[in-house]
């Protein structure tokens, strides 16, 4: 069956339309995200395979430059107030999370666990899961003992089943 020239040019046009805003609607959902600031975000153990990968620090060019400022004012109000001997509090994050890996793996109860760092402004988050209930509260206990860090945010869970309550890397 031949179609008429006016149709197949509406035809043409259609799919050319459809194409196009498939094409857009994949870029924004696609849109490139990356550690802009460079946030140290480390894998510490690894005894839980099922434990749902936590996402890393990634921002998108937006997020980025929304951020910027924030980050500039809130790293250089510690030196300001002299609680940082570092005139910029994410300076320290460089440091803290190498020494978070040290002290986890030298303490040795955490075998059976799957726990990620990520290190911004002198506090450390923790994500991940771990196998017992008191082995949360004694990681973060263990972390905040640490030289140069001002604040812990435990987002650890007891398991692998369930919602984490931090976010998921991709699949």
């Amino acid at each position: 069956m031949r179609l008429p020239i006016e149709s197949a040019h509406a035809l043409r046009v259609a799919c050319a339309g459809v194409a196009l805003a498939l094409w857009l609607g994949l870029g924004a959902a696609q849109e490139a995200r990356r550690n802009a600031f460079d946030d140290p975000f480390v894998i510490v153990t690894q005894g839980l395979a099922a434990c749902p990968v936590a996402e890393g620090p990634l921002l998108t060019e937006e997020q980025i430059q929304r951020e910027a400022h924030d980050r500039a004012q809130r790293g250089t109000s510690c030196w300001l107030a002299g609680r940082c001997r570092l005139h910029n509090a994410y300076l320290y994050d460089q440091e803290i999370i190498p020494r978070v890996v040290k002290a986890v793996k030298a303490d040795g109860r955490y075998g059976d666990t799957s726990v990620w760092a990520l290190g911004q402004r002198r506090q450390v988050w923790l994500k991940g899961c771990v196998s017992k209930p008191e082995q949360r509260e004694a990681l973060e206990t263990l972390v905040r003992q640490i030289d140069d860090v001002e604040g812990v945010v435990n987002e650890l869970m007891v398991g692998t089943a369930g919602t984490p309550p931090y976010k998921t890397a991709a699949p």
